[in-house]
């Protein structure tokens, strides 16, 4: 049975942003796609309320809907789209949809904001603990953003894909399902593929020279070329380049996924039962990089 792409809304830009680019994804990876508005207060259908404003949640919930699937089956007319009304609180609702998701696509107006998907803190306790890939996307985002501008220097659906950024931490370990996830994403959009490690010298035995300098970045970009030759391997039609940025993860991370179409980043799993424990790295990049951030969860 394929697993859907499934997409949360609740009627801000994000949200509809998101439908899309789930949309986009879904028809890349030849998957159906699920569209879930959740919210607690709606009132079962077949039971009779008093007031018809008591009925304005359900009406809201039904036009975000509808407005959302009118828009993808327009924009998307070979995709098969799904929509459901789910009463459940969002958090609760969206790890339950995920579970069965080959990827889960939210609006990052949730992540900052009160009046989106859910507040930040509840977000971010709810991304760290789905088990699928999450991909959150800016009010904003198109289907032209994705590709590089034109020789005018204009957003055009007809040159290539930006390429896809995959934060790297050669120390880490394999990552392998935030490498596959990423080598996966160039393959679909034909796409190159940047892969960021971040490093710094340890200064705790003071300033080191420029032979200590070379050395240390020497043995860092060779770690970073074995851990990705066996998916060079794999992938072998993806190109990939290799960038190492000196400084501080969450600092340089930023700044090197300028100009990327899709941000890959790894999550370690977790087994904390409060707070939102997706990393600093991951929670800098979130908040501060603005193509979609793709957020894989690894052992």
């Amino acid at each position: 049975m394929l697993r859907p792409v499934v997409a949360g809304l609740d009627g801000s830009r994000e949200s509809l942003a998101a439908a899309h680019w789930a949309a986009r994804e879904a028809l890349r990876r030849g998957l159906p796609l699920r569209l879930v508005h959740a919210w607690e207060g709606l009132p079962d259908d077949d039971i009779a309320v008093p007031l018809p404003e008591m009925r304005v949640p359900q009406y809201h919930a039904r036009r975000v809907l509808r407005g959302a699937v009118d828009q993808l089956n327009e924009r998307y007319p070979q995709l098969y789209v799904a929509a459901e009304q789910v009463r459940e609180q969002p958090g609760p609702a969206l790890l339950h949809e995920a579970a069965g998701a080959e990827l889960l696509v939210i609006g990052s107006q949730g992540l900052g904001a009160v009046g989106g998907l859910m507040a930040g803190s509840v977000a971010l306790a709810t991304v760290a603990h789905v088990e699928r890939p999450v991909i959150l996307v800016r009010a904003g985002d198109t289907a032209e953003g994705e590709h590089l501008p034109d020789e005018a220097h204009m957003l055009s659906l007809r040159t290539p894909f930006r390429e896809v950024a995959v934060a790297v931490d050669a120390d880490d370990g394999p990552c392998e399902d935030v490498l596959e996830f990423a080598f996966r994403a160039a393959e679909l959009r034909r796409a190159p593929l940047r892969a960021v490690h971040a490093w710094r010298v340890s200064l705790r035995r003071g300033v080191p020279g420029a032979e200590e300098r070379a050395r240390i970045r020497g043995e860092t970009e060779r770690a970073l070329a074995a851990l990705l030759e066996p998916w060079r391997q794999k992938y072998p039609t993806v190109v990939v380049r290799e960038q190492l940025p000196e400084g501080r993860p969450a600092h340089v991370l930023v700044g090197a996924a300028g100009g990327a179409g899709l941000l890959v980043v790894g999550r370690r799993r977790r087994c904390a039962v409060i707070g939102s424990h997706t990393g600093p790295v991951a929670h800098a990049l979130i908040h501060h990089v603005s193509c979609p951030v793709a957020l894989v969860p690894h052992d």
